[in-house]
C-alpha cells in the first residue's frame, strides 16, 4: 500500500508539474516596444533616448502618441504594420517612439492632447509643427484612410533633413 501512494503521489507532482509549465506557455509573450506598430523596427524607449539618436545619426524622429484602448489608435496601428512603404522607411530612415503617454515636452502637442497623434522631431532637436494631416481640428492625428498622407509627411520630414545638409 505504501509503494502505490508513493508512486500516485510521484505521478500527481509530475502531473501538476507538466501541467504548471503548459499553463505558462500559453501566457501572453512578453510586449516588445513595437507595441504591435512594427515588429521589425527598431523602436526607442523613451523621448530623451529618441533625442540622443537623432542627434547622433541624424535622422529624424517619429513620434506616435497613441492608446491601448483607443479603437481609432488599434485601426490606424493595423493599417500602419502592414504596410510595407511605411515600415521600411521607419526601419531604415527614421528614429521611432511609440507613447501611450504624454512627454514633458510641450511642443509634442501644440493643438492639444488627443490620439493618435504623429509628429516628427528634426535632428536639431525642432519638432516639425508644419508637418501635419488633413484635419483642421486635430492637425497631427491620422485614420486608416489616411496612410497615403502619412508616407508623404514621412517623405517630407526626410526631405527636410537633407536640404538642411
Amino acid at each position: 500500500m505504501l509503494p502505490s501512494a508513493l508512486a500516485l503521489c510521484l505521478f500527481l507532482v509530475a502531473v501538476s508539474s507538466n501541467l504548471a509549465i503548459a499553463i505558462k506557455k500559453e501566457k501572453r509573450p512578453p510586449q516588445t516596444l513595437s507595441r504591435g506598430w512594427g515588429d521589425d523596427i527598431t523602436w526607442v524607449q523613451t523621448y530623451e533616448e529618441g533625442l540622443f539618436h537623432i542627434q547622433k545619426s541624424n535622422k529624424p524622429l517619429m513620434v506616435i502618441h497613441h492608446l491601448e484602448d483607443c479603437q481609432y489608435c488599434q485601426a490606424l496601428k493595423t493599417v500602419f504594420a502592414q504596410n510595407e512603404e511605411i515600415q521600411e522607411m521607419a526601419q531604415n530612415n527614421f528614429i521611432m517612439l511609440n507613447l501611450m503617454h504624454e512627454t514633458t515636452d510641450k511642443n509634442l502637442s501644440p493643438d492639444g492632447h488627443y490620439v493618435p497623434r504623429i509628429m516628427f522631431v528634426d535632428p536639431s532637436l525642432t519638432v516639425r509643427a508644419d508637418i501635419t494631416g488633413r484635419y483642421s481640428n486635430r492637425l497631427y492625428t491620422y485614420e486608416p484612410q489616411d496612410l497615403p498622407i502619412l508616407i508623404e509627411n514621412m517623405k517630407k520630414a526626410l526631405k527636410l533633413i537633407q536640404s538642411e545638409l
